[in-house]
C-alpha cells in the first residue's frame, strides 16, 4: 500500500498534526519575512530592486527544480523520511543565510534552503490525508491553509519589528532555533508509514530531468523580466529540450515524476490551472506591494508591514470557515466568488493615491485575504479528492508545484513591470494582478462542466 494512502485514524492525533503544521508556517513565515523585507535587503547590500528580487526568485527556483522528484521519492521512501529531510536543509541554509554578506552568496544559500522547504511541501498534504479521516479531509486542508495564512500574516509584523532593531540577517538566523524544535516534534510524532511496494527503480534521469525542465522554466521567466534576449533563449530551448526528454523517457509509467496522468482529469487540471493564477496573483502582490507603499505612496516601513500583515491575517481567518465550507459546496463556486473578490480588491488596491486613508487600504488589504481564503481551502481539497488513492504524493506534489510557478511567476512579473515602468512599475503589477485574479475566478467556475 502507498504510504500516503494508509487509512488515517479516527481520531486526529494532534502532536503529529502540530509537527507538521510548525514546518510549514516556517516555510510560509520565511517567504512572508524575505518578501516584506527585500527593500531593505536591496538597500543593506547595494542592489537595485530588481536585483532584489533575486532573493525570492533563487529560493523558488530551487524549490521548483526538486519539487516534483521529492515528491515521486516520497512515494518510494514514504512521505516522512522526505519531510525530514527537508526540515534539516531548510534550518542548515537558514543559518548560512544569516551569514551572507553579499547579493549573490545570499541567493546562493537562499536556493539551498529552497531545496529544504520543496522536501517539506512536496509531501506535507500527502501526510495530511494519512492523518486525517477523508469526511474531514477538508478540515484538514483548512487546518493547513490557516498555518500558511498565519505564517504570512505574521512575517510582515515580525520582519518590521526586527528591522527596527536588528539587521537583515536576523531574519534568517533566528528561524534555525524554531526548526529544531519543528525537526524534533516531527522525528517523535509523525507517522511512521511503510513505503510503497514496486519493483521499479526511482529513475534519477528522470529526476535530473524535471529539476532542469522546471528551473530552466523559472529562469526563463527571470530572463524576460530582466530584458535578457539571449538568456531568454538558451533558457527557453532548455526547458523545452529537457521537458520533451522527460514525457519520453516516462511514458508508460503507472506513477510519473511529472503527473500527465493526473493533468488529463479535467477537474485534477482546472484546479491546478485554478490555483496557478491566484498565486501569480499573489506573487505580484506580496513582492511588489511593499515596494508601492513605500516608495510610490510614501508610507512608513512600519505601516507597510501592518498593511501586508492585514492580507496574510484575513487568509488565516477565512481558512478553516473555507475550509469546512468545502466539504459541503462545490469548489469551483467558492474558488470563482473568491478570486473574483480578490480582483476587486487588487484594482482597488492599484488605483490608491498618497491621499488615501490607512484605512482605505487595510480595508482594501483585507478584501483580498477574504477573497483569497475563501478560495485557498476549497481547491486544496478539490485536488487532493479528485486524484487516485495511489498517487497523493504526486497529487500533493502538484499543488505545491502551481503554488511555487504561479508566485515566480508573479515576481517575475514584478521585476519586468520595474523595467518597463521604472519606479513606476509596482503600481502596474498591482494591477497586472487584478487581470490574474480575475482569469482565475474564470478558470475556477469553468469547473462546475468539469464536475
Amino acid at each position: 500500500m502507498n504510504a500516503a494512502t494508509q487509512p488515517a485514524p479516527s481520531g486526529i492525533p494532534w502532536m503529529a498534526l502540530l509537527s507538521l503544521l510548525m514546518a510549514v508556517f516556517l516555510g510560509s513565515l520565511d517567504q512572508s519575512v524575505a518578501n516584506t523585507a527585500l527593500p531593505a535587503i536591496g538597500e543593506a547590500l547595494q542592489s537595485t530592486p530588481a536585483e532584489s528580487v533575486w532573493v525570492v526568485h533563487a529560493y523558488q527556483l530551487a524549490e521548483v527544480a526538486v519539487l516534483l522528484p521529492l515528491a515521486a521519492l516520497g512515494d518510494r521512501w514514504g512521505p516522512r523520511k522526505v519531510f525530514l529531510l527537508g526540515i534539516v536543509l531548510f534550518n542548515l541554509a537558514a543559518l548560512a543565510s544569516a551569514s551572507a554578506t553579499q547579493l549573490e552568496w545570499l541567493a546562493f544559500f537562499r536556493a539551498i534552503q529552497g531545496v529544504g522547504a520543496a522536501g517539506v511541501m512536496s509531501v506535507n498534504l500527502a501526510l495530511i490525508q494519512s492523518i486525517y479521516p477523508p469526511e474531514k479531509l477538508g478540515r484538514g486542508a483548512g487546518m493547513n491553509a490557516l498555518i500558511v495564512g498565519l505564517g504570512y500574516s505574521l512575517g510582515p509584523t515580525v520582519a518590521s519589528l526586527l528591522l527596527a532593531v536588528l539587521p537583515w540577517p536576523w531574519l534568517f538566523g533566528l528561524q534555525a532555533p524554531l526548526g529544531m524544535v519543528g525537526l524534533l516534534l516531527a522525528w517523535r510524532y509523525l507517522p511512521r508509514t511503510v513505503p510503497a511496494k514496486t519493483n521499479v527503480p526511482y529513475d534519477r534521469v528522470l529526476a535530473l530531468l524535471a529539476a532542469v525542465c522546471f528551473a530552466s522554466l523559472v529562469f526563463t521567466l527571470s530572463a524576460v523580466a530582466q530584458q535578457k534576449g539571449w538568456v531568454v533563449l538558451t533558457a527557453l530551448g532548455l526547458m523545452l529540450g529537457s521537458g520533451g526528454w522527460l514525457l519520453l523517457r516516462q511514458r508508460g509509467q503507472a506513477a510519473p515524476v511529472l503527473p500527465v496522468d493526473l493533468m488529463r482529469r479535467p477537474l485534477f487540471s482546472l484546479s491546478v490551472f485554478t490555483s496557478f493564477s491566484a498565486f501569480t496573483t499573489q506573487g505580484l502582490a506580496f513582492v511588489a506591494l511593499p515596494f508601492f507603499f513605500q516608495q510610490q505612496l510614501n508610507r512608513p516601513f512600519v505601516e507597510t508591514g501592518v498593511l501586508m500583515s492585514v492580507w496574510a491575517l484575513v487568509v488565516a481567518l477565512m481558512a478553516p470557515v473555507a475550509g469546512t465550507l468545502s466539504d459541503r459546496y462545490p469548489a469551483a463556486i467558492l474558488g470563482g466568488v473568491g478570486l473574483g473578490i480578490l480582483s476587486l480588491g487588487m484594482a482597488g488596491l492599484s488605483m490608491s493615491g498618497a491621499e488615501v486613508s490607512f484605512a482605505v487600504m487595510a480595508l482594501s488589504m483585507a478584501l483580498c485575504g477574504v477573497g483569497f481564503g475563501l478560495f485557498q481551502s476549497p481547491n486544496l481539497r478539490a485536488i487532493m479528492a479528485s486524484a487516485p488513492a495511489h498517487r497523493t504524493s504526486g497529487a500533493s506534489g502538484m499543488v505545491a508545484l502551481a503554488r511555487l510557478i504561479g508566485q515566480a511567476s508573479g515576481a517575475a512579473l514584478v521585476a519586468l513591470c520595474f523595467n518597463l515602468f521604472g519606479p513606476q512599475g509596482a503600481g502596474h503589477a498591482v494591477m497586472l494582478g487584478a487581470f490574474t485574479a480575475g482569469l482565475g475566478a474564470v478558470l475556477s467556475v469553468a469547473r462546475l462542466r468539469a464536475r
